[in-house]
């Protein structure tokens, strides 16, 4: 089962890996462009993946029995 520290390990994840993009990253004239775009793309999977985790983690709407018939539910 997930908890919290999922999203701490992850986030230690992808500063590692923005790190190395950083350091490793090719050296000449589109360097800045590929450091951008590799950092840019760590950090926006990461967000998409946490919303996504808190969300379920976390919902913001209750789940409804499905067994129930509607005319049958209290008021």
């Amino acid at each position: 089962m997930a908890n919290g520290w999922s999203l701490v390990i992850g986030l230690i994840i992808i500063v590692v890996a923005s790190v190395l993009a950083w350091v490793f990253s090719p050296k000449g004239e589109n360097q800045t462009l590929f450091r951008s775009t590799l950092i840019l793309s760590f950090v926006s999977c990461y967000l998409m993946w946490a919303i996504v985790f808190m969300a379920q983690w976390h919902p913001l709407i209750t789940p409804k029995r499905s067994n129930i018939r509607p005319e049958r539910v209290p008021q």
